[in-house]
């Protein structure tokens, strides 16, 4: 297998997010793609970028020839279970569920281009956790309106 195929792409992850989930609406901005139930794309589960703009520095080095980083909103208890010990991750390894480098205070974690392995064992599972907290979210919301 080439080093590629070890990696799902980025446009292969996206793909798969709104296969996966067809009430998923998209909306890309500044290097980055965000995944939404909202017309307004607010709240989103996950999101794909490709810039470190909006991060403050440069704590992924995004900058390198076809990096990206998936991140992915959690629950407290999962972000906790992944992340909640680390003490100064280095948001630039590649292959790595980290917190996220601004927004790990709202419990979303990231990796930074995941191996398939780590897609299909690992982050499949957390997007789907991240769409249907949002789902239950929004059901909640309709219902009360």
């Amino acid at each position: 297998m080439s080093p590629a195929a070890e990696h799902p792409s980025l446009e292969e992850i996206a793909g798969w997010i709104k296969a996966t989930y067809p009430d998923t609406l998209t909306g890309s901005a500044i290097g980055a793609t965000f995944f939404s139930l909202d017309e307004s794309l607010w709240p989103n589960f996950a999101t794909i970028v490709t810039t470190d703009e909006h991060d403050m520095g440069e704590p992924s080095r995004l900058t390198r020839p076809g990096v990206f980083r998936l991140n992915i909103a959690t629950r407290k208890e999962t972000f906790q279970r992944l992340v909640g010990g680390m003490v100064d991750p280095d948001y630039a390894a590649i292959d790595r569920i980290l917190p996220h480098p601004v927004y790990a205070k709202e419990l979303w974690v990231c990796v930074l281009n995941p191996s398939r392995q780590t897609f299909e064992e690992q982050l499949k599972p957390l997007i789907a956790e991240g769409h249907e907290r949002l789902a239950r979210a929004r059901r909640h919301r309709l219902r009360s309106s």
